[in-house]
């Protein structure tokens, strides 16, 4: 297919995404620690957080250490695009962590691959996958919503466009907004929707609470601490009947759409028969 990318590179420079420790530091791989001593250049989130998991490792980084975050992501981008035309190896690591999933990474990815270099990763901790995997919520289908916005009017719409998603849904929230997330939740999404609050996933004091979110958001009112990872079940399958759908059939229908794709996508969101849907708006009573 023309202009699709195919995952190759022509350039010599090599950009590393590294995923830290979440948490234990034991989790480090060795990987992880051969990728940071043999570096070029060691792009970080946090130095002096880099130094420390460098110490704790037992290792020294041969290269330049330069600081990369959410500031100065823009600006720097240019700069360690150009170490990559020079030939460097770059590995990007941020606090903790996949970098570019919710941390800086998405625009160096996208710039280096843009300039023809090859992207690789050293796979390791996730918060995103860890909650999911001690929630005991469904885990065969879920999407990553990342940080819901800070004011309530603007979460609730947020949480409004996703109150039908039946994915599992993850979402990273502050300690300090936790309980007014749940509330939100809780007002937009039902609340006995069952839900997982993970804290301090792999550290010392890990907590996982579970239950439905009008019982989480009272517990959350008396106040958390540390890194929050929040997972959603889905909503359960609306129980409708074709009947209840073909005023939208018809109106888009009446639109120019085709009738055999327009059930399809109705069958997708309800759950519904695509031949029923059909079968019933071909059967309606005409007039």
């Amino acid at each position: 297919m023309a202009g699709a990318s195919r995952g190759s590179a022509t350039g010599t420079g090599v950009v590393v995404l590294a995923a830290t420790p979440i948490g234990q530091v034991g989790d480090a791989s060795p990987r992880l620690a051969a990728e940071l001593e043999s570096a070029d250049v060691v792009a970080a989130e946090d130095t002096r957080r880099l130094t420390r998991l460098l110490r704790e490792l037992g290792i020294r980084a041969a290269g330049e250490i330069v600081s990369y975050h959410e500031h100065n992501e823009h600006s720097r981008t240019a700069d360690l695009v150009a170490r990559l035309d020079a030939g460097a190896r770059i590995v990007l690591v941020t606090d903790a962590g996949m970098p570019s999933v919710s941390d800086p990474g998405y625009r160096l990815v996208r710039a280096a691959v843009d300039a023809g270099h090859h992207v690789t990763a050293v796979p390791g901790p996730s918060a995103v996958l860890t909650a999911l995997a001690v929630s005991a919520l469904p885990v065969d289908r879920f999407c990553f919503e990342g940080f819901l916005p800070r004011r309530s009017a603007e979460r609730r719409r947020v949480l409004t466009d996703l109150a039908d998603e039946r994915r599992t849904m993850v979402f990273f929230e502050a300690p300090h907004r936790l309980a007014e997330s749940l509330t939100d939740l809780a007002a937009v999404f039902g609340p006995d929707r069952p839900a997982a609050v993970c804290r301090e996933l792999t550290k010392t004091y890990e907590e996982v609470v579970r239950g439905g979110l009008a019982e989480l958001a009272e517990w959350a009112v008396e106040g958390s601490r540390g890194e929050i990872t929040l997972v959603v079940q889905g909503a359960q399958p609306r129980h409708t009947q074709p009947a209840d759908h073909l005023h939208e059939i018809g109106v888009r229908v009446a639109a120019g759409e085709r009738l055999k794709t327009v059930c399809a996508e109705v069958a997708q969101a309800t759950g519904l028969s695509k031949k029923a849907l059909y079968d019933a708006y071909l059967a309606r009573p005409q007039g």
